[in-house]
C-alpha cells in the first residue's frame, strides 16, 4: 500500500470516528454542565491542565522514537524494530515512576491549591489520581503505540480509543442524567481507562505478532545514544509547546476564577475538536514526510511540501472564519447566552488556531529532519509567553493570556521555524517561503474581507434555534468554500497542484 493510500485510510477511519466523539461530546458537555455545574467541569480541566504539565517529563520520546522508527520500518528490518519499542519501553517504564513520584508530591499542596473551590479534597484527589492512572497504565502497558503511527496505522489506535472513548460519554451521560454523582462520573473514567489499554495491547500482539511486547532484562541494556540526545532536544521544544497551549486554564483559574475556566473550556471543546478533526484527515502524514525525506528527492519534496502549505492554510483560514462567525449563536443555542466570551477572547482563539494549522507542514518537515537543535528557541518562546501572559493576564483577564500565547507564536513559529527548516533541512534561502507564505496570507485577508462584507449586508442572520443555525452555518460555509478556493486556487501554485492530485485520485 503506497503512502497516500494509507495516510487516506487513516484520515477516513480517523474522520469517521471522531465525527461520532464530537457529536456525543457535546451532548454530554451538556449533561455535565446541567446535572454536574460550572465548577466541576472547570475542576476537571485545571485538574488535566496539572497532570498534563507533569506530563512533561515524558515529550520527546515517542517523537524521536517515531523519527529513529521511519527508516527500519521503510527496510522491513524487524530486528531493529524489536530493539526500537524495547529501549522505547524501558524509557516509559522509568518514566512512568517519576510521573507517579511527582503526582504524590504535587498532591501535597491540594489543600492550598484548592482551597477556595466548593468540592471535597476526597472528590479533589479521587478525580486527580484516576487521571493519573490512566496515563500510567500508557506508559506501562501500551508504549508499543508509536509503532502504530510510524507505520501509518494510526487508524487501528483510532478505531479502539475512540469507540471506548464513546462508549465512555454514553455511559456517564446516562448515570450522571439519573443520579447527578461526581464519583460516578469519575469511577468510569477509571474503568475504561483500563479496558482500554487491556484492548490496544491484545490487538499490538495481533497485528506484530514478532513484536516483543514484554520487557526484557535485555532491554535495559540496550543504548542510543543518539537518539537520547534526540529525546533531549525534543524535550525542549514539547514543554514549550506545553506551556503554549496547556497553561491557559491553570492561569485563567489563578487570575480569574474556576467559573471562569468553565466558560474558556466551554470555546476551547469547540476548537480543540475541530482542530484535532483537521488533523485526523491528515492521519499518517507525519510517517509519510519521513518516508518522502528518506527518498532524498527535493524536488518531489518541494512540492508536497507546499502542497501541504497551502491546504493547512485553506483549513486555518476555513476555521477562522466560520467559528469566528458561528460559534456566537452556537453557544447561546448550546449551553445558554450567559456562557459567551468577549469578542477579542474570540478573535485571539480563532488567530491561534490559524495558526496552529498553518505551522503544521513546518513542523512536520522539521521532525521529519530530525531538526531539533534549536532549543534557544523554545525556552524564549515558553519565557515570553509566560511573562506576557502573567503580566497582561492580571489587568486583561483572559485576553491578556492569549495575548501571551499569539506574540510568542509569532515570533518563533511565524518567523524563526520556516528559517530553520529552509535553512538547516531544505539548505535553500528562506525568501522563496517567504513569497508562498505572503501569497497565502493575502488569500486569507481577501477572503475574510468579502465574507465579512456578505454576512454584513447579505445573509445576515442572527439563528436562535439549531435549524436555523444549521441553514446559517451552511450559507457560510458554502460562502467561504467558493471564495476562499477560487482565490487560493488563482494564487497559489501548491493549491493548484493539490487539487489536481485529488481529481486524478478520484478519477482513478
Amino acid at each position: 500500500m503506497s503512502r497516500v493510500s494509507k495516510s487516506i485510510k487513516n484520515a477516513k477511519v480517523g474522520l469517521f470516528f471522531y465525527a461520532i466523539t464530537i457529536f456525543v461530546a457535546f451532548f454530554s458537555r451538556k449533561i455535565f454542565l446541567d446535572y454536574l455545574g460550572a465548577d466541576f467541569v472547570g475542576l476537571i480541566s485545571v485538574l488535566q491542565s496539572i497532570l498534563g504539565f507533569l506530563n512533561l517529563v515524558e515529550l520527546g520520546i515517542g517523537t524521536a522514537i517515531g523519527y529513529a522508527l521511519y527508516k527500519p520500518i521503510f527496510d522491513g528490518n524487524q530486528k531493529e524494530i524489536n530493539q526500537l519499542i524495547q529501549y522505547f519501553g524501558n524509557l516509559y517504564r522509568k518514566i512512568g515512576l517519576i510521573i507517579l513520584l511527582l503526582s504524590l508530591l504535587v498532591s501535597f499542596f491540594f489543600p492550598i491549591f484548592f482551597s477556595d473551590v466548593p468540592f471535597s479534597l476526597t472528590l479533589i484527589y479521587f478525580a486527580f489520581f484516576t487521571f493519573v492512572t490512566s496515563t500510567l497504565l500508557g506508559y506501562f502497558l501500551n508504549y508499543h503505540l508509536t509503532l502504530f503511527q510510524a507505520d501509518q496505522k494510526e487508524y487501528l489506535i483510532s478505531q479502539y480509543f475512540q469507540t471506548a472513548g464513546i462508549f465512555k460519554s454514553l455511559l456517564q451521560i446516562i448515570l450522571i442524567y439519573f443520579y447527578s454523582n461526581y464519583y460516578l462520573w469519575i469511577t468510569i473514567e477509571l474503568v475504561f481507562a483500563f479496558v482500554t489499554a487491556i484492548i490496544i495491547r491484545w490487538r499490538v500482539k495481533k497485528i506484530y505478532p514478532w513484536l516483543k511486547v514484554n520487557l526484557s532484562s535485555e532491554a535495559k541494556h540496550i543504548k542510543y545514544p543518539k537518539i537520547l540526545v534526540k529525546i533531549k532536544q525534543i524535550i525542549v521544544h514539547k514543554i514549550s509547546f506545553f506551556v503554549l497551549t496547556g497553561t491557559d486554564q491553570i492561569l485563567i483559574y489563578i487570575f480569574v476564577n474556576l467559573e471562569s475556566v468553565a466558560f474558556f473550556s466551554n470555546y476551547q471543546l469547540i476548537f480543540n475538536y475541530l482542530i484535532a478533526f483537521v488533523h485526523k484527515g491528515f492521519g499518517g502524514t507525519q510517517a509519510s514526510i519521513g518516508n518522502l525525506l528518506a527518498e532524498n528527492n527535493f524536488k518531489n519534496t518541494k512540492k508536497v511540501f507546499w502542497e501541504m502549505m497551502a491546504i493547512r492554510h485553506f483549513f486555518g483560514g476555513f476555521l477562522f472564519m466560520t467559528i469566528y462567525l458561528l460559534i456566537g449563536f452556537f453557544i447561546n443555542i448550546w449551553i445558554g447566552e450567559q456562557f459567551i466570551l468577549s469578542e477579542d477572547i474570540l478573535l485571539l482563539m480563532c488567530a491561534n488556531a490559524y495558526i496552529s494549522q498553518s505551522r503544521k507542514p513546518v513542523d512536520d518537515f522539521i521532525n521529519g529532519y530530525g531538526l531539533f537543535a534549536d532549543t534557544w528557541a523554545p525556552i524564549t518562546e515558553m519565557l515570553l509567553n509566560l511573562a506576557v501572559s502573567i503580566i497582561l493576564g492580571m489587568y486583561l483577564g483572559i485576553t491578556g493570556i492569549l495575548l501571551g500565547t499569539f506574540i510568542s507564536t509569532f515570533f518563533i513559529v511565524v518567523l524563526w521555524k520556516p528559517y530553520y527548516l529552509y535553512s538547516q533541512g531544505f539548505k535553500k534561502a528562506v525568501w522563496e517561503y517567504w513569497k508562498g507564505f505572503i501569497k497565502l496570507i493575502i488569500s486569507f485577508v481577501f477572503t475574510f474581507l468579502l465574507i465579512q462584507y456578505l454576512t454584513q449586508n447579505i445573509i445576515n442572520s442572527e439563528p436562535t434555534n439549531y435549524f436555523d443555525w444549521t441553514l446559517y452555518a451552511i450559507k457560510i460555509s458554502i460562502s467561504v468554500l467558493a471564495i476562499y478556493v477560487s482565490i487560493l486556487y488563482l494564487l497559489n501554485q501548491g493549491f493548484r497542484n493539490f487539487v489536481k492530485r485529488i481529481i486524478a485520485m478520484i478519477l482513478k
